[in-house]
This record gives C-alpha cells, sequence and structure tokens, in this order.
C-alpha cells in the first residue's frame, strides 16, 4: 500500500471543497482507513472514532472510566446478578426513521452474538437469551453472572444499528451502516474519506453544532500535522511524540494528552496457523522469552515515544489497580537471551514482523529490529496498511505482528477475546484450557478482590507463554484548531462530537 507522503491532493481537495465552504463541517484527520463500518463486525481503533459520530451505544464511559447513561437511562441487577433490566430512552430514532426500542436491541445483541463474523461474540458470550419486557425495557438474562457486562455495552456491543437496514443490507450493511448517533452515513471513498451528515431527528440534537463531519485517513503523521497547520483539518488523533512538545506554543492550535487503556503489543502467531509451527519463534516458548528479554522497553518509550508512553508487560499499566504484581517488569538481559536461544538450538532466529504503516508503528519495528540483534535476532519487517494488516493476523498469514488495543474499562476487554481459546481476537492462536477456564471465572467473579487474585493467576499463564509481548501503555496525543471548543479526554481515545463546536 503507497504511503500519504504529501498534503491532500487536488482530486481529494475538490472533493472536501463543497464541505470547506460550510462553516459547520468538522474535519478530522486519522492515522488509519478504518475497516468495515458495521460494529458487529468491525476491529480497528479508527472505525471506534467514526462510530462515535455514527453509532450511539446503550452507555458510554466519562473522563474518570465510570458508566454513563447514553441510549439506556437506567438499569437494574437481578438479585443473583444472572439478569440486567434495562429502560430503553424514549424518543431515539435510526437515521432511516426506525424507532429504536427493546425489540430493537434483542435484535441488536442476538446480531453481535450469531452474526457471521462477529467480533462481538466473546464480550457477550455470558448473555443467553434477551426478553422484550414492554417496549421500552429489555431483560439480558446470563448463564453466568458476568461482571463486565455494562464496560462491554459501553462499546461497539452496545451499539444499535437499524433492524431493518441490517436484514435488507445483509453483509453488506457495513458500506452503508444505518445508526441512531448524531450523524448519518453519507459516503465512504476508501483510503480517502469518510462523510457524515448530521441527523435532524437525533435525540440530543441541542448538544451537536457541525453539519457535516469528514474523516480523512492519512497514516504519516507529518503529513496529517502539515494539513492541521495549513487549515486543511480541525482534529488529528495520534500526533508524533516528537512533534507534540513544539505544538504547545503554536496559539493557532490546542493539544491534549491522556493516557491510554489500551497497550501496544508484539503479537506472535503460536497457534493461528501453520505459520507458527514453520518459524522457532512460534514454537518454542524459550526463543519468544530471549525475545523478550533482548527488549528495553524504556528504551522504546524514549525513542519511539519521546517518553510519552508507561512501560508495561501486561494488558493494563502498572499503575491499574488490577495489575498483576506477582508477574513485575523483566528487565533488559541479553545474556540470559542467549543463552535460552543456545538452549532451544536456535542462536540466530529469523523471522518476519508485521508492522502497520502508521509512522510510530514503522518506528517502533525499526527499533526493535536493533534492540533485537543484540541477542541474534535477524528481523525483517513487512510494511502493510492497517486493515490489510488485521486481515492478514485474523488468517494467521504473520509471524510476529505489532498490534496496538485501544483498550476497554475493565481489562476484560483487553484480555478474554485475545487470550481465550478460539475468540474472535484471539490472533495468536494461544489457547490452553485452564487459562479458559480462569478466564471464565473472573468474568463471573462480582468481587474485586476476588477478580484481581483471579488475574493475577491468568498473568501467571500467559505471561509465561507470551502470546502477546507487552511493551508500552501510549499516550494519546491530540492536536487540533484553538477555535475548537468541547473537546473531551476520555482515557479510550475517542473524540465525542456532543458539545463540539467551532467559536468564532
Amino acid at each position: 500500500m503507497t504511503r500519504r507522503l504529501r498534503l491532500l491532493g487536488p482530486v481529494l481537495l475538490l472533493a472536501l471543497l463543497p464541505f470547506a465552504a460550510a462553516a459547520q463541517t468538522l474535519r478530522v484527520g486519522l492515522a488509519e482507513d478504518p475497516d468495515v463500518l458495521d460494529p458487529t463486525l468491525a476491529r480497528s481503533f479508527v472505525g471506534r472514532v467514526v462510530f462515535a459520530g455514527l453509532c450511539d451505544k446503550l452507555f458510554d464511559i466519562d473522563e474518570k472510566l465510570q458508566i454513563v447513561p447514553q441510549l439506556a437511562t437506567a438499569y437494574e441487577w437481578s438479585a443473583d446478578s444472572k439478569a440486567l433490566t434495562l429502560k430503553i430512552r424514549p424518543g431515539v430514532t435510526f437515521h432511516d426513521g426506525e424507532k429504536l426500542d427493546a425489540a430493537a436491541v434483542k435484535f441488536n445483541i442476538e446480531r453481535h452474538k450469531t452474526m457471521a463474523g462477529s467480533n462481538r461474540r466473546g464480550e457477550l458470550a455470558p448473555v443467553a437469551t434477551v426478553d422484550v419486557v414492554d417496549p421500552m425495557t429489555v431483560r439480558l438474562n446470563l448463564s453466568a453472572p458476568f461482571a463486565p457486562l455494562l464496560a462491554q455495552l459501553s462499546d461497539r456491543a452496545g451499539m444499535m444499528v437499524s433492524p431493518k437496514a441490517a436484514q435488507a443490507e445483509g453483509d453488506k450493511f457495513g458500506s452503508r451502516p444505518v445508526c441512531s448517533g448524531p450523524f448519518k452515513f453519507v459516503e465512504r471513498v476508501a483510503q480517502d474519506r469518510i462523510v457524515l451528515e448530521r441527523y435532524a431527528g437525533y435525540w440530543n440534537k441541542e448538544q451537536i453544532h457541525f453539519d457535516r463531519i469528514v474523516y480523512t485517513p492519512i497514516p504519516d503523521a507529518t503529513v496529517r500535522l502539515a494539513n492541521l497547520k495549513s487549515g486543511q483539518l480541525d482534529f488529528v488523533e495520534r500526533v508524533a511524540s516528537s512533534d507534540f512538545e513544539k505544538l504547545k506554543s503554536d496559539r493557532k492550535l490546542k493539544t491534549a494528552s491522556i493516557t491510554e487503556i489500551g497497550y501496544q503489543g508484539l503479537t506472535i502467531n503460536v497457534g493461528k496457523s501453520d505459520r507458527s509451527q514453520q518459524n522457532p519463534l512460534g514454537k518454542d516458548a524459550r526463543v519468544r522469552e530471549a525475545l523478550e528479554l533482548s527488549l528495553d522497553r524504556q528504551g522504546l518509550a524514549q525513542v519511539v515515544m519521546d517518553n510519552e508512553a508507561q512501560v508495561g508487560n501486561q494488558w493494563v499499566a502498572p499503575a491499574n489497580a488490577w495489575y498483576a504484581k506477582n508477574v513485575p517488569l523483566p528487565k533488559r538481559d541479553i545474556a540470559r537471551a542467549k543463552a535460552l536461544l543456545k538452549e532451544a538450538g536456535v542462536p540466530r532466529p529469523s523471522f518476519t514482523l508485521v508492522a502497520p504503516t502508521t509512522s510510530d508503528a514503522q518506528r517502533l519495528a525499526v527499533v526493535i529490529q536493533a534492540m533485537t540483534r543484540d541477542a541474534g535476532f535477524d528481523i525483517k519487517i513487512q510494511a502493510a496498511e492497517f486493515a490489510t494488516s488485521l486481515n492478514m493476523a485474523d488468517k494467521g498469514d504473520y509471524e510476529a505482528y505489532l498490534l496496538a488495543w485501544s483498550g476497554r474499562p475493565d481489562p476484560d476487554g483487553n484480555l478474554f477475546s485475545f487470550h481465550g481459546c478460539k475468540q474472535p481476537l484471539n490472533y495468536a492462536g494461544y489457547c490452553d484450557a485452564q487459562t479458559d477456564a480462569l478466564l471464565n471465572q473472573s468474568r463471573a467473579a462480582r468481587d474485586p478482590a476476588e477478580r484481581k487474585k483471579l488475574f493475577e493467576q491468568i498473568a501467571a499463564r500467559v505471561l509465561k507463554e507470551r502470546p502477546v509481548i507487552y511493551l508500552y501503555h501510549r499516550n494519546w496525543l491530540w492536536a487540533y484548531n484553538a477555535r475548537l471548543a468541547g473537546v473531551r479526554s476520555v482515557p479510550d481515545g475517542l473524540l465525542r462530537v456532543a458539545g463540539l463546536k467551532m467559536a468564532p
């Protein structure tokens, strides 16, 4: 895939002229092109950025990661914690004019669970059945208590699409999505733009101050920033860390920074496909341990992120209350790494590392390549456009893959779908019966102390096998037009459009 190494070209500028002429158009620069715009099938972070303007959810999270109402106005757990009853917000319609009611919520939850290729299936696995109690009340019946459920419903598993449109479009729904958010879908040109238009029937329309949003994917951070500075964009996500400090003195721009709830990791094919057994990295845990010991995480954070990241070795950061202290951050140890490779009989292992074409991923790949050479590793880097790299990971068509996960407010969202046997986001192909049992116990436990002990046991097993080598937790670095007011810094890194307005 050709990298974008220029300002927005003439063709794109012509396409944007009708929108740019309107004062109420918000122009957002993305670091990648999103994958399919269907909440049930989607996997990419930038897709979630677009969904924030397109598809409302049953719940949302605030700056402190607290669950807050959105399409659901109230909830109640049953005494045995095996049923969750939701009150649905009245007066909400989908972009095709269809009413959002309990029946529509039932349709969406069942679609997430049963649609072929669903990436929400694991997130909602304990939901056994859904009952329509009355037109505006729905009950989710669980096979076992499920502590992360509200958190799951604050993301794509809680997004509601029009049942009428979804049934009519089938597997093509993602090319013309119909949701209930503040903006409705207009058009998408792959690798070029996604255009949304204000929905006049939105339930919270008083908080919407733009007529259109244009999302433009620009993988190169330098080019993305240049478009912001030239006035062709109003907001860019993931500013290069090397540019961030000096932007603070630019009076025409504002910046925002907040540590993500996700992670940057190195995912390894340990069982996803036959390729896992065709390379010593995939088939020998000693080689994976040697790879981790050849890395200096603080050095990675310094060189790649200009220290705009917290180093870590787990799915949550060391400062997080759910961090498993029984598996502390290992230090770089080249001598031990070489000894492990000798034991494994592969003193100079070679493998290919797939890295998305974004600037930070490419830089990280190069630094990892250089660091691990000291222990004897020979790493070849394969650049791939982000959606393409996800498809490669899904098919197991890789040996190692740099994947950044944007994170979820409950640690289960960073953990279960990646390490549970045959779960939809388990790109590594890791599968262990005892780990699966612990994962399910952690989901059923409502007591925080009990859950933390279970997470410690999971960490002890998973981090020993290293299907993912966790590296650090990035700071979300944003830059935007100084006139853009109402920007909220929520740790999930999503730009929420409600309340945004362009000051005179």
